[in-house]
C-alpha cells in the first residue's frame, strides 16, 4: 500500500500542560496507524478526543441504537435531527466500506489504546444534536428545505473517492483553501458546523489545562486543527461562559412559523371567498387542496417505501395537518409507519450499515420510518404551496 504523509500536528504549551494536536481523517487507515504510533511513542498522561458523549457511546456501545425509542423520537420532533445524523453517518460509512474500515476507526483506536494504558479520556466536542440544531437555526427558513434535501441527495449518489484523495485533505494548504471556499459559499453553515466547534474544543482544552500538568494528546479532525490552534493562541476569557453559550440553542424569532400561519390563514380565507362566490367554486378549491396536498404527501410516502395504510394516512392527513403547523404530515405518517411495521432488534443492529445505501433506507424499518417522515413532510410542504397558488389563481380568474 502506498504510504502518505504523516498526519498534521500542532504542539502547544498551556501552562504545565504540553498539548499535541493530531489532525486525522475520520475514514483513513493512515490516521488509525498514526494514532496508535503517537500513543505508543508519546508517553502521554491523557487523551482528548473530538467526540461528544453521544458519539462516544456509539463507538464503545454499538448496540446503543437498539435502545432508540422511535415513537418518542417522532413525537418529540427529534426525527429531523436523528435523520440528518444518520445521513451524515451514511456518507462516512460509504467511504469506510470502500477501504474495509469502520467510521471513526481512529477514535476507536485512541479509546482502546488509552484504556490499555489506563489513560484518562476527555471528550471535547459539542453534542452533535446541539450542533445540528444550531445549524438549522442559522439557515434562513426559506433555505432549510434545500439544504437538508441536498443532504439526502448526497446519500443517493454513490460516488467513489480514492484513499489518496482522502489523505490529500490533510495537507494544510489544501484543507484551508477548501474550508475557505466552503465558508464563502455557505457561511451560515460554516459558522456552527466548523468555527463554533473549533472555539468550543479550544475552550475545553484550555479549561482542561487549569490545575493540570502533563502531556495531552488531542485527536481531532484535520479540518479543525488550524481553528483550534488559532483560538488557543488568542486565548479565551470566561471559558465556561463561552462553552455555555455555544451549547445553547439560539432563541431567535421564528419567522418561518409565522409565515406558515399566514399561509394557513390565507388558504382558509380563500376557501371562504370561494364558497361566498359559489358553492361549486368552494367545493372545487377544497377538492384540489385535498388532491394536491394529500397526493404529494402520499407520493412522498410511496417513494420512501411506506406501508399502503401509511400512504393513505399521508393522503388524508396532509390536507388537515397543513392547516395546523403544530402537527406535521410527516409526524402522522411516521407514527403510523412505526406502529404498523414495528422495528425489530436486527433493524436497529443493522441501521448504521443499511443507511449507507438508499435501498437500505427503504429496507430497514427504522430508517424507512424516518424516510417516511422526511418525504411526507417534503411532499406536504410542496403541496401546500402548489395548492395555495392554485386557489389564488381560481379566485382571481373566477
Amino acid at each position: 500500500m502506498k504510504q502518505f504523509e504523516d498526519e498534521p500536528t500542532v504542539e502547544l504549551a498551556l501552562g504545565d500542560v504540553d498539548l499535541k494536536l493530531l489532525g486525522t481523517a475520520h475514514v483513513s487507515r493512515a490516521s488509525v496507524e498514526a494514532v496508535k504510533r503517537e500513543i505508543d511513542l508519546g508517553s502521554y498522561d491523557a487523551i482528548a478526543l473530538e467526540l461528544c458523549s453521544n458519539r462516544y457511546q456509539s463507538i464503545v456501545d454499538p448496540e446503543a441504537l437498539g435502545r432508540l425509542n422511535l415513537f418518542e423520537v417522532i413525537r418529540t420532533r427529534k426525527a429531523p435531527v436523528v435523520t440528518a445524523m444518520l445521513a451524515m453517518g451514511a456518507l462516512q460509512q460509504r467511504i469506510a466500506d470502500q477501504f474495509d474500515l469502520d467510521p471513526g476507526a481512529e477514535m476507536r483506536a485512541a479509546i482502546d489504546y488509552a484504556r490499555e494504558r489506563s489513560l484518562k479520556v476527555h471528550l471535547i466536542d459539542r453534542d452533535i444534536g446541539t450542533t445540528l440544531r444550531r445549524v438549522y437555526q442559522a439557515i434562513p427558513w426559506w433555505k432549510r428545505l434545500h439544504v437538508f434535501a441536498g443532504l439526502f441527495v448526497s446519500v443517493l449518489v454513490d460516488e467513489k473517492i480514492s484513499e489518496k484523495e482522502i489523505e490529500a485533505l490533510k495537507k494544510g494548504d489544501v484543507l484551508e483553501n477548501a474550508f475557505a471556499q466552503f465558508s464563502d459559499q455557505m457561511g451560515t453553515i460554516y459558522l456552527p458546523l466548523i468555527d463554533e466547534r473549533d472555539q468550543f474544543m479550544a475552550a475545553k482544552l484550555l479549561d482542561l489545562s487549569e490545575g493540570y500538568s502533563g502531556r495531552v494528546l488531542a485527536v481531532v479532525g484535520a479540518g479543525h486543527l488550524k481553528g483550534i490552534e488559532r483560538y488557543i493562541s488568542q486565548g479565551i476569557e470566561s471559558r465556561k461562559e463561552v462553552i455555555r453559550q455555544l451549547e445553547a440553542i439560539p432563541t431567535t424569532r421564528n419567522w418561518g412559523k409565522k409565515v406558515l400561519w399566514v399561509i394557513v390563514l390565507l388558504i382558509i380565507a380563500g376557501f371562504g371567498i370561494g364558497f361566498s362566490k359559489s358553492p361549486e367554486l368552494g367545493v372545487r378549491l377544497v377538492t384540489e387542496w385535498v388532491l394536491i396536498n394529500g397526493g404529494l404527501a402520499a407520493l412522498g410516502v410511496s417513494i420512501a417505501g411506506g406501508h399502503p395504510i401509511t400512504i393513505l394516512s399521508g393522503f388524508f392527513g396532509a390536507p388537515l395537518t397543513s392547516l395546523n403547523p403544530t402537527v406535521g404530515a410527516g409526524m402522522v405518517a411516521g407514527l403510523v409507519e412505526a406502529w404498523i411495521r414495528k422495528p425489530t432488534v436486527s433493524d436497529f443492529r443493522d441501521l448504521r450499515r443499511d443507511t449507507a445505501k438508499f435501498s437500505g433506507w427503504r429496507r430497514n424499518r427504522v430508517a424507512r420510518t424516518l424516510l417516511v417522515f422526511f418525504f411526507a413532510t417534503l411532499g406536504s410542504a410542496i403541496g401546500t404551496y402548489v395548492a395555495g397558488f392554485r386557489i389564488f389563481d381560481h379566485l382571481v380568474s373566477g
